[in-house]
């Protein structure tokens, strides 16, 4: 791998707090990975989503592996009309923060893998998540929703994409 930063700030957004949607639209098909990074995620949001190419479809799955404090489970979906990327403690002020890894996601040829990271502190008890989604369409991903299904975020909510430049 070469020297340097392989991570590419694409563009930033703050949440002004009277939004319930932010987009990253015109997205560029010049890297390898695209990599979206929400922090500071403290309103009461439950089920936090993203649709791809304005996509609602349902053409989503998703595999959930889910630790809270000393419970485990897992689940499985089919056919949903957008991808989780973040469960949300809904009794809010905690920061949550998430990572998706959008893999291959200019290829026009096969479907889209998203590999999704998240953690909060739900009122002292800590709670991770893992989730592998699939987007089934060849289509390359150009535009990334973020939906926060319930409730405007809050202010201060931050909304990085990144690119993850070809090594």
């Amino acid at each position: 791998m070469a020297a340097g930063a392989t991570y590419e700030p694409i563009a930033t957004t703050t949440a002004g707090g009277s939004s319930t949607n932010v987009t990253f639209n015109s997205i560029s098909g010049g890297y390898t990975d695209l990599v979206l990074v929400i922090s500071n995620v403290t309103a009461q949001i439950d089920n936090m989503g993203i649709t791809l190419n304005s996509d609602t479809g349902s053409n989503y799955s998703r595999t959930i592996m889910q630790g809270y404090g000393s419970t485990k489970s897992s689940s499985k979906n089919n056919n949903q009309t957008y991808l989780y990327t973040m469960y949300k403690d809904t009794s809010g002020g905690n920061p949550v923060m998430s990572i998706s890894q959008f893999l291959n996601y200019s290829n026009s040829t096969t479907y889209k893998s998203v590999l999704t990271r998240q953690e909060t502190d739900s009122g002292g008890t800590k709670s991770v998540q893992a989730m592998a989604s699939v987007w089934r369409s060849t289509s390359a991903i150009t535009s990334i929703s973020i939906n926060s299904g319930n409730a405007n975020f809050n202010s201060g909510a931050i909304f990085t994409l990144y690119g993850i430049l070809v090594a």
